[in-house]
């Protein structure tokens, strides 16, 4: 079977590698296509995932959103025209969605936060399958297109699926000419281009708390576009770290000693890594959030003054990685519904 898999956002080459790993493995042929945004292209070219670029990232605004949709919808169709697939895999791909619905392939979305608003309703709604975390409640999910008929619900994160067979590479503090002593400290800022975004100060506040902190924290910021990195950049705090290309965040996450950031993945992440984690989201706080922060695995950020920089004492590793096999099973099944029919 041919397996179209589309990567729009930098966590999707992760969260998608295993799957991808799974399907080759049992003889499926994949190919993969993805959006030039953020540091997507450098993560698959990190992983050693081949791919065509169909692309880029429509920006803030609902016109250039829906521009960026049309225009990226009909060039992927003529690269998948071509494949021909039995099977769409995607992460909250609105083009994979569209494009794979005109051409009736049947699709798979994965997805851990139910407010995107009319993202996930395209894309959950014109997919046969969604798989979900077990922490978002179905009733939200149904509201945004997802009954229940449609839905497979797994333990945990989808992080600790990813992440099974991770092994921290201490050198990423090398390649950065980290200081092993100072507290360790990895930024992520918020993530401004998407809908569900709502405009705080807390990250401006975070990075200005530490590049005061320089006698004793450094702190690494990884930027979901150039305009924030260099934005960073522009602050000229020495301790104030922006790498020029992709690298292995997750091995950089798992020897910080604290995690403070507005995305849910890195956050998600974090708390997979047992590394401590603050939180700087100001959107509506999705079901898996809601729930680490009630278990006290993810902690709310309200005033970066209170920040506490400390060296960790916890040991380096996945906490509770999980066999990533009941998410291939689960994309599967939209294959095997449609055989059934």
């Amino acid at each position: 079977m041919k397996v179209w898999v589309d990567c729009t956002a930098a966590a999707h080459p992760l969260v998608l590698r295993p799957i991808i790993e799974r399907l080759e493995a049992q003889g499926n042929e994949v190919f993969i296509t993805a959006r030039e945004y953020g540091q997507t292209l450098g993560i698959l070219d990190r992983l050693g995932l081949p791919y065509t670029t169909v692309g880029e990232h429509g920006g803030a605004s609902r016109l250039g959103k829906a521009w960026a949709l049309a225009s990226r919808s009909s060039r992927l169709a003529r690269v998948v025209w071509d494949q021909r697939p039995q099977l769409a895999i995607g992460h909250g791909s609105v083009d994979l969605a569209v494009v794979s619905y005109f051409f009736r392939v049947p699709s798979v979305q994965l997805q851990d936060y139910e407010f995107a608003r009319l993202q996930r309703q395209i894309a959950f709604r014109l997919a046969r399958r969604v798989l979900a975390p077990e922490s978002i409640p179905v009733d939200r999910l149904e509201r945004i297109g997802a009954k229940a008929s449609k839905l497979v619900r797994y333990p945990g994160l989808k992080e600790e699926y990813y992440l099974a067979d991770f092994e921290p590479d201490p050198g990423v503090l090398d390649e950065l000419g980290l200081d092993r002593e100072k507290v360790l400290v990895v930024v992520r800022p918020p993530p401004e281009t998407s809908e569900y975004h709502a405009r705080n100060d807390l990250y401006g506040e975070t990075l200005k708390r530490l590049a005061a902190a320089d006698g004793e924290a450094q702190a690494v910021i990884i930027p979901r576009t150039e305009e924030q990195g260099a934005a960073a950049r522009a602050l000229g705090a020495a301790n104030l770290l922006v790498p020029e290309r992709a690298i292995d965040a997750q091995s950089l996450i798992a020897y910080a000693d604290l995690v403070v950031s507005a995305g849910g993945t890195m956050n998600r992440e974090a708390v997979a890594l047992g590394t401590p984690v603050f939180t700087t989201f100001t959107g509506r706080m999705g079901g898996v959030d809601e729930a680490l922060i009630a278990d006290g695995r993810l902690q709310v950020l309200d005033d970066p003054a209170t920040l506490a920089l400390a060296k960790r004492s916890t040991r380096v590793g996945v906490l509770h990685p999980r066999d990533p096999a009941p998410l291939v099973e689960g994309a599967l099944g939209a294959v095997a519904d449609l055989n059934l029919k």
